[in-house]
C-alpha cells in the first residue's frame, strides 16, 4: 500500500479499524493517527508503529482521512480540518447519522466523502461496514474504503438513503443480540441452571446458528423448521414467543432505532 491513510480521533474502533489494516498488509509507516490525548497517541504509536500527529498535520500529509470521532465532536472537527484538506483528499466517515452533505458543504468544493456504518463486532474482524458515496465520490473512492474497512469484516455498498435503515438494523445490531442472550440467560436461571452454565450454553447455541444461517445457505425459516417438531419443545416456546408480539417488538424497535438515525441526521440531537 502506497497511499498515506490517516485515522482521526482513534478509539476503541478507530483502533480496531487500524490494527485491522496492519493484518491485511498496510505498512505501519503508511499510517497516521490522532488522539485527543496525548498519552493515547502515544500508546497508539508504541503499540503499533504509526505516526501520531496532530488533525491539521494528517489532514495535510494523509491521501484519505478517516473520522471517527463522536457525531457529536464532528463539526468542531471539521472546522480545524477544513483550512488544511485539499480537494483531491479522501474523506471516510465513520459517524452515525451524519450524512455526507454534511462533509461537502464544510469541506472545500468537490471533495470526495464516502460515509461508512460500521460496528462493535469490528473489535473481533467480524464487522459489517455499510459503505455510502458522496456526491463526489467514485467506484474508486468506494474501492479504497473496502479495502480498508476489509480489515475488520465484511463490507456492503449501498445508496446513502438506505444507510438509515442499515443504522438500525446492522449499526445497533449487536446490542439486540445482547439483549437476547441476556434474557434468555435470566430464562435458564429460572429454569434452574448456574449462570454461568446458562450464559455458555446460549452463546454457543448463537455462535452456531449465526454459522449456519452464513455458510448452508438456507431460508431461517427453514432452519427454524429444522429444529421445530411436532408437538415438541421448541413449538411450544415459538407460539408464546409469537403470543407474546416478540416478531412485532422487533420489527417496531428497528423502525425506532431508524427514525432516531434520521433525527440525528437532520440534527434534532
Amino acid at each position: 500500500m502506497t497511499q498515506k491513510v490517516a485515522v482521526l480521533g482513534t478509539g476503541k474502533i478507530g483502533e480496531a479499524l487500524l490494527s485491522g489494516m496492519i493484518r491485511g498488509g498496510w505498512a505501519p509507516s503508511d499510517l497516521l493517527v490522532t488522539a485527543r490525548r496525548p498519552e493515547r497517541a502515544e500508546q497508539l504509536r508504541a503499540r503499533y508503529g504509526v505516526e501520531a500527529v496532530s488533525n491539521p498535520e494528517a489532514a495535510k500529509a494523509a491521501d484519505t482521512l478517516i473520522l471517527t470521532v463522536k457525531p457529536q465532536d464532528m463539526g468542531t472537527l471539521l472546522t480545524e480540518l477544513a483550512p488544511h484538506i485539499p480537494a483531491d483528499r479522501l474523506v471516510i466517515s465513520g459517524a452515525a447519522g451524519i450524512p455526507t452533505s454534511y462533509f461537502e458543504e464544510r469541506l472545500a468544493a468537490g471533495t470526495p466523502v464516502v460515509r461508512v456504518m460500521t460496528n462493535t463486532p469490528a473489535l473481533v474482524d467480524e464487522a459489517m461496514s455499510v459503505i455510502s458515496a458522496g456526491t463526489h465520490a467514485t467506484g474508486a473512492h468506494l474501492t479504497r474504503a473496502e479495502e480498508i474497512f476489509s480489515g475488520v469484516g465484511k463490507t456492503l455498498r449501498v445508496p446513502e438513503s438506505q444507510q438509515d435503515a442499515c443504522t438500525a438494523l446492522s449499526g445497533s445490531g449487536p446490542a439486540y443480540f445482547y439483549f437476547l442472550v441476556e434474557a434468555m440467560t435470566d430464562a435458564g436461571i429460572l429454569l434452574g441452571l448456574p449462570r454461568d452454565k446458562a450464559h455458555d450454553l446460549i452463546v454457543q447455541a448463537a455462535i452456531g446458528a449465526a454459522v449456519m444461517l452464513r455458510d448452508s445457505g438456507e431460508h431461517p425459516v427453514t432452519l427454524r423448521e429444522n429444529v421445530t417438531s411436532p408437538a415438541g419443545t421448541t413449538i411450544n416456546a415459538i407460539r408464546e414467543l409469537e403470543n407474546h408480539g416478540v416478531r412485532a417488538a422487533l420489527i417496531a424497535a428497528l423502525e425506532a432505532a431508524r427514525d432516531r438515525s434520521r433525527e440525528l441526521a437532520s440534527g434534532n440531537g
